[in-house]
């Protein structure tokens, strides 16, 4: 008997990818947006590398009632990069979520073997005076700020001025992939913070990244904290599973290796959906 009614009823993905996009997707807005809420699920947040998903997401609400349906704005360069504009339109429009550079990044691109993009440091490792507009910005919104595919090292800088800021909703995106990558050490320190929740994603575990082992992300869990945690897929690609039934086996996995229900619920449920 499957697990899946118990924990996809209410569960928040915060990080799922659909078309229209560049890359292949297996699902456009609407025909995700249909699964989850045939799932049971809450609600949840569509993201591309490439542009605003706010505009796409409202559009999608309108014609899928059944569940919530959120966008954001990832700062890459088909944006701007750094785009203090393009980031209050995002905000004024309802974006849930701003991420810090993906594939744009210098960390990105420099794991990938390629030169370039964007870094939030200046050369003596101050912020650079765009990011600093765009955390003051996210500081006087509701939105969350997503590390993206910055350094750990950016990131720290990142997070610092954010909690200075006041920024309550800080969301460290998939810590267990090697270029974002961050010590169990590094994790705990920022987890005492009481802002900075991590975003454990499922497309991590499959070929997409490496297959990071499910141990890892186990133990980083028991280790800094269900507390802390969010459960997300990062799916949406035509090979890797479908989003919804990630989503699913992530909850079963967790679940056949000791994770209670209680626990499982609060990662997939609760703490995203106090984010949103």
């Amino acid at each position: 008997m499957t697990l899946a009614p118990d924990f996809l009823e209410g569960a928040v993905d915060l990080h799922v990818h659909s078309a229209p996009d560049l890359d292949p997707r297996r699902f456009d807005d609407i025909e995700l947006a249909r699964e989850a809420a045939q799932a049971g699920m809450g609600a949840i947040l569509i993201k591309s590398h490439q542009n605003s998903t706010v505009e796409r997401a409202w559009l999608v609400s309108q014609v899928v009632p059944d569940i919530r349906v959120y966008g954001g704005l990832v700062l890459n360069e088909t944006v701007g990069g750094l785009n203090p504009a393009a980031v209050e339109l995002a905000i004024s429009m309802g974006a849930r979520q701003i991420w810090m550079p993906t594939r744009s990044a210098e960390n990105h691109r420099r794991h990938h073997g390629m030169r370039g993009g964007i870094s939030v440091l200046d050369a003596n490792g101050q912020l650079v005076s765009a990011a600093e507009e765009i955390l003051q910005q996210i500081a006087r919104s509701h939105c969350i700020l997503g590390t993206g595919h910055l350094s750990p090292e950016e990131s720290s800088v990142v997070i610092d001025r954010a909690s200075a800021l006041g920024i309550r909703s800080l969301l460290v995106t998939h810590p267990e992939w090697p270029p974002t990558f961050y010590s169990l050490e590094a994790q705990k320190e920022l987890s005492s913070r009481g802002n900075v929740i991590f975003e454990r994603c499922f497309v991590s575990t499959t070929h997409r990244c490496g297959f990071v082992p499910f141990e890892t992300i186990e133990r980083a869990i028991s280790d800094v904290g269900v507390g802390t945690t969010v459960l997300s897929t990062d799916l949406g690609q035509p090979d890797t599973p479908p989003p919804v039934e990630g989503l699913r086996l992530y909850a079963e996995r967790l679940r056949s290796t000791g994770f209670s229900v209680d626990d499982i619920r609060l990662m997939m449920q609760t703490n995203p959906a106090r984010l949103l």
